[in-house]
C-alpha cells in the first residue's frame, strides 16, 4: 500500500505573508478528470491536513486548481476585470507511491511559481 502523501503551501509574495483563505481543488486526471476534494488554506497558508493522505495516495496524473482571483478579491487587491490571474491549474505526476509530494505556490497579483518541494 502506498505510504506517500500530497501537501501544499501558498505564500503571497506581494504581501510577504501566507495566503490564508485560498480555496484549492484537487483533481485526478488518470482515467478522466475527477474531483477528489476541495480545501481552504489556513492562517499559515497550508491545508489542515494532507490534500491527498496516505490512505488515498496513488500514482497517476493530478491537477491542483488554486482559486487565486477569489483570494485576491478577498484581501482587497486592486480590482481588475477580468483579473490577470484567476484560477491557477498545476498539473503534475506522482510516480512514487512511497514519497511525500509537496506542491507549493508562490503568488502575487501578476505572477506565480511552483516547484516540487519537500
Amino acid at each position: 500500500m502506498p505510504k506517500g502523501f500530497l501537501t501544499t503551501h501558498v505564500l503571497d509574495t506581494a504581501r510577504g505573508l501566507p495566503a490564508a483563505g485560498m480555496k484549492i481543488d484537487l483533481f485526478s486526471l488518470t482515467g478522466g478528470r475527477k474531483i477528489l476534494r476541495s480545501m481552504v488554506t489556513n492562517s499559515d497558508g497550508r491545508t489542515d491536513g494532507p490534500i491527498l493522505p496516505a490512505g488515498e495516495f496513488a500514482t497517476g496524473t493530478y491537477e491542483l486548481v488554486f482559486h487565486a482571483g477569489a483570494y485576491l478579491d478577498a484581501i482587497g487587491a486592486p480590482p481588475e476585470d477580468p483579473r490577470f490571474l484567476d484560477e491557477i491549474p498545476i498539473r503534475f505526476g506522482i510516480s512514487d507511491g512511497q514519497s511525500h509530494y509537496h506542491v507549493p505556490l508562490l503568488i502575487s497579483p501578476f505572477g506565480y511559481s511552483t516547484y516540487r518541494g519537500s
